[in-house]
C-alpha cells in the first residue's frame, strides 16, 4: 500500500465550491492548536487509473474548501483479509478506513474501531437507514461504529464479445447453473477461453463457494441466540463443488488459471480471457478504473436461483470506519469526511450532483447498480438527481438490475466470515487442482476446523 499526499489546492477550484459545500459540513478549527485537525484516510485501490486519482483528488479539494480547519492526506488502499490483519496489528492505518461487513461486529467487539455515534447522528439520517443493514456496524450498546457506505449482491459478470463470438445471445444471460455449464463450455470450445472461472485465494474462494451454495439452497452456518454451528458439509455444498469439477475435469471449460485472486479474475476479464464469473455486483467500476475494460464486453446478470427451497442471494456491503487511535477532533473530522464523500450524495441533491459531476468530468464510472443501504425510494431518488451524469452501460446490466429485487438477499455468514472463507479456500483449491480430490471428506474436514473457530467465540 503506497502513500501519497495530495497535490497543491487548487485555490480557484475550491473556492467555487466552498459555499456549496457549506451546508453540508461545519467549521473544524481546532481551538488552542494552532492549527488544522491532521487525518488520512483510504483513497483508491493500488493501480487504479490517474485520472480516477485526479478526481478522487479534487473531492479532498472540495472537502477542504468546506471544512478549512481540516487537512486531509490520502492513502492507496484495497482490503483483503491478511494484509488489513497485518495493517491493524502494525497500527499502519489511517484515520479512516473501510471493511467489509463481515469483519464489522469483531473489530466493534475487540474495541478497534472508534465510536462515532455522537458525529452521524449529527448528520440527520440515521433513521432513514435500513435497520438491518445499519446493525452491521453497531455494536451491542446500538451506537455506531461503522457506517454502511455500499451494499452488493453478487453478480454473474459476463463478457458480451466472447458470448457474441461463441455463438451465444450477449443479451440473453444464463437463467440456470445448467445453463452456465453449458454456456461455459460453448465459450471454450468456440473460442479458446476459459468460459467460466472461480476465485480461490485470498478468502475469495470460501466467499464464492458461499455464494454458490446460497444460490442453490444451502446455507454454511446455523445461529440460535449466541450459538453458531458450522453447517459447510451440506448437499447443497456438495453440489456447487461437484459443477465446479464437471466444468473442470470434464468439460474443460474453465481455462488454465485455478489460484486466482479479486485483482487477478479482474484482469484477465478485462483481458478478454474469461466468459463469465461470480463476483459483487459493483466491480465494474473497479474493471473501468484499473483495468481499463472495453464497456462493449461487460454484461450483468443475476445469479441463477434454484428453483424452491431457500435459494438466495449472498449480498454484502462496505462499513467506512474510524480508527480507534484517532483523537476525539481526528474522530469528528474523520465522521465529516465520511459524511462527505460517502453518505451526503444518498440524500442531498447537491452532493449527489457534485459527486456525479466531479467524476464525470474525469470520466470515471458513474451510475453503477446499487442495492439500497436507505430505503428502495431513496435509491431511486439518489438515481434521478445523478441520471444526467451515468455513464456506464446500464442497459447491459439490466439482467441485473431488472431481477435483483425480485430475488430472496440473505446475509453472510454471521460469525467468522472471513475466517471460514479461508478454511474454504483450500477446498475449493483442491477440487480444481485433483481430479481425485474427496469432496465430502474436504468439506467434513473444513466444517470440523471452522467449528473450532465458531467455538472460540
Amino acid at each position: 500500500m503506497k502513500s501519497y499526499r495530495r497535490t497543491t489546492v487548487a485555490l480557484a477550484a475550491a473556492a467555487a465550491v466552498a459555499g456549496l459545500l457549506a451546508g453540508c459540513s461545519g467549521s473544524s478549527d481546532q481551538p488552542g492548536t494552532g492549527g488544522p485537525i491532521a487525518i488520512s484516510v483510504v483513497s483508491l485501490k493500488p493501480g487504479s487509473e490517474q485520472s480516477a486519482f485526479d478526481a478522487f483528488e479534487e473531492q479532498v479539494r472540495q472537502f477542504e474548501a468546506a471544512n478549512p480547519g481540516i487537512d486531509v492526506t490520502t492513502q492507496e488502499y484495497e482490503w483483503t483479509g491478511p494484509t488489513f490483519t497485518a495493517q491493524l496489528a502494525g497500527g499502519t492505518l489511517p484515520t479512516v478506513f473501510t471493511v467489509p461487513f463481515t469483519d464489522g461486529q469483531g473489530l466493534i467487539a475487540r474495541g478497534q474501531l472508534a465510536d462515532i455515534s455522537q458525529y452521524i447522528e449529527g448528520f440527520g439520517y440515521t433513521d432513514q437507514f435500513n435497520p438491518a443493514i445499519l446493525a452491521a456496524g453497531q455494536g451491542t450498546d446500538g451506537h455506531i461504529y461503522g457506517v454502511p457506505t455500499a451494499a452488493y449482491g453478487v453478480g454473474l459478470h459476463y463478457n458480451r464479445t466472447l458470448f457474441t463470438q461463441a455463438g451465444l445471445d450477449p443479451n440473453k444471460p444464463p437463467t440456470s447453473w445448467d445453463e452456465v455449464r453449458s454456456y461455459a463450455k460453448q465459450i471454450a470450445d468456440r473460442t479458446g477461453q476459459a468460459g467460466y472461472a472461480e476465485m480461490t485465494q485470498e478468502n475469495t474462494g470460501g466467499w464464492m463457494l458461499t455464494s454458490l451454495t446460497y444460490a442453490l439452497g444451502g446455507r454454511m452456518q446455523q445461529v440460535q441466540g449466541e450459538n453458531a454451528q458450522a453447517t459447510i458439509d451440506n448437499p447443497q455444498a456438495v453440489q456447487a463443488l461437484n459443477l465446479l469439477r464437471d466444468m473442470r475435469w470434464t468439460d474443460n471449460s474453465m481455462g488454465s488459471n485455478f489460484l486466482y485472486d479479486w485483482a487477478g479474475i479482474n484482469q484477465d476479464f478485462a483481458a478478454g480471457k474469461i466468459g463469465m464469473y461470480m463476483g459483487g455486483s459493483d466491480v465494474y467500476e473497479s474493471l473501468a478504473q484499473q483495468n481499463n475494460i472495453n464497456p462493449d464486453d461487460y454484461g450483468l446478470s443475476v445469479l441463477p436461483l434454484q428453483p424452491g427451497g431457500k435459494a438466495g442471494l449472498l449480498g454484502g456491503g462496505t462499513l467506512a470506519a474510524v480508527n480507534v487511535r484517532a483523537t476525539p477532533e481526528q474522530a469528528e473530522a474523520g465522521a465529516k469526511w465520511i459524511d462527505f464523500y460517502y453518505m451526503s450524495k444518498f440524500v442531498r441533491e447537491n452532493a449527489a450532483v457534485l459527486d456525479a459531476q466531479t467524476k464525470a468530468n474525469a470520466d470515471q464510472p458513474v451510475g453503477m447498480p446499487q442495492l439500497p443501504i436507505f430505503n428502495r425510494a431513496t435509491l431511486d431518488q439518489y438515481n434521478q438527481w445523478i441520471s444526467p451524469f451515468v455513464n456506464v452501460p446500464l442497459d447491459q446490466m439490466s439482467s441485473f438490475t431488472n431481477g435483483i429485487f425480485q430475488q430472496d438477499l440473505a446475509g453472510e455468514p454471521p460469525a467468522h466470515a472471513q475466517e471460514m472463507y479461508a478454511v474454504l479456500d483450500s477446498v475449493v483449491q483442491a477440487v480444481l487442482t485433483d481430479p481425485n480430490a474427496n469432496i465430502n471428506q474436504l468439506l467434513t474436514t473444513a466444517d470440523a476446523e471452522v467449528q473450532t473457530i465458531l467455538d472460540r467465540g
